[in-house]
């Protein structure tokens, strides 16, 4: 099973709200999902990211892959290190 870190889209038209979570691969972007990791408001100046950082880590450990927003996002959050 693959599992990746990526964004699931809530909020109204054109007002988006994010969850940053950890889901397998092959599941929809708005589906089922393994763990709930984190927020992103992008709406709000400056952007508001809240990630849990241990259960970031631990899944990163455990091998979960981010994409590349969500890469982004643990980026700015300090949680891991720019390439």
């Amino acid at each position: 099973m693959a599992v990746k870190i990526r964004l699931t889209r809530l909020g109204d038209k054109k007002s988006p709200f994010y969850r940053v979570i950890v889901a397998d691969s092959r599941s929809p972007r708005d589906g089922r999902f393994i763990d709930l990791i984190g927020t992103y408001n992008p709406l709000v100046d400056p952007a508001e990211i809240k990630i849990d950082a241990e259960k970031a880590k631990k899944w990163l450990a455990n091998g979960a892959q981010p994409t590349d927003t969500a890469r982004a996002l643990l980026v700015k959050s300090g949680i891991i290190e720019k390439k």
